[in-house]
């Protein structure tokens, strides 16, 4: 049945194709179509505008229109839908690339020792890393052992793979270039609806990265979860120069 409600608008003329409204939606509603944000089904999105804030040319507003109730149940199934076939979703139909969730498996000892000595294996599990492009509803979040991890540090540490990714769900970030809310908002719902196991923070020791550290922790404090937390502190030349729990 169709009512007058609040729903969001998309400005074609102004939508770039960006993506980065996708991730923001916490129903799935929007989706980039043939270069272009679109809304997948009015019941899907709740017209509250968590996307505003993302989208850098102002193409999304929120206007009032006779549109379908909101529906609850259905956002459910869309998700539970999008989660059991993110790898075989079309790259210009419903969902971004760089935001498309995938699993990957990870390599057997044998396939490892098998390798050329020059190729060394990935420790990634998974895609995406960026942490705005991870929904809280993504399934490898589920009873993992999560890695927030700085931009800088996979660079300044050269055993990155091997001394912090292996066997843990990575998300990655930048606390000075990107939206430190975004990051709070994101921490707190994943760490009051996810099971971890334990949580690994990863900065480096310049002033600008302990930002992340406090983002955590003001996630943490809001959702109040339980499990063991490290902090690791890289030097500008890749070293481990404090690392603590807490």
């Amino acid at each position: 049945m169709k009512v007058s409600r609040k729903i969001i608008k998309i400005d074609e003329e102004l939508c770039n194709g960006c993506g980065l409204c996708v991730p923001d939606c916490a129903e799935g509603s929007l989706q980039i179509v043939e270069g272009k944000a679109r809304l997948v089904a009015d019941k899907l999105c709740d017209g509250l505008g968590a996307c505003l804030g993302s989208c850098p040319t102002g193409a999304l507003t929120i206007v009032e229109r006779e549109a379908e109730e909101f529906d609850e149940a259905a956002v459910h199934a869309f998700l539970g839908s999008q989660e059991k076939s993110p790898a075989t979703a079309p790259a210009h139909g419903y969902g971004c690339p760089s935001t498309r969730l995938q699993t990957f498996q990870t390599a057997s000892p044998c396939q490892i020792a098998n390798r050329p000595a020059l190729q060394p294996d990935s420790a990634l599990s998974h895609w995406p890393v960026q942490i705005r492009l991870i929904p809280p509803t993504a399934a490898f979040l589920d009873n993992c052992d999560l890695l927030v991890a700085a931009d800088c540090t996979t660079v300044a540490h050269a055993g990155f793979h091997k001394d912090f990714l292996a066997g843990r769900v990575v998300m990655m970030g930048c606390p000075k270039f990107d939206d430190q809310q975004l990051y709070v908002d994101r921490f707190t719902e994943i760490f009051r609806t996810r099971e971890l196991r334990s949580l690994t923070v990863l900065i480096m020791e310049v002033p600008c990265c302990h930002t992340m550290l406090q983002i955590v922790r003001k996630a943490w404090l809001q959702a109040k979860p339980v499990c063991p937390v490290r902090q690791v502190v890289v030097s500008v030349r890749g070293e481990i120069k404090e690392e603590s729990t807490w």
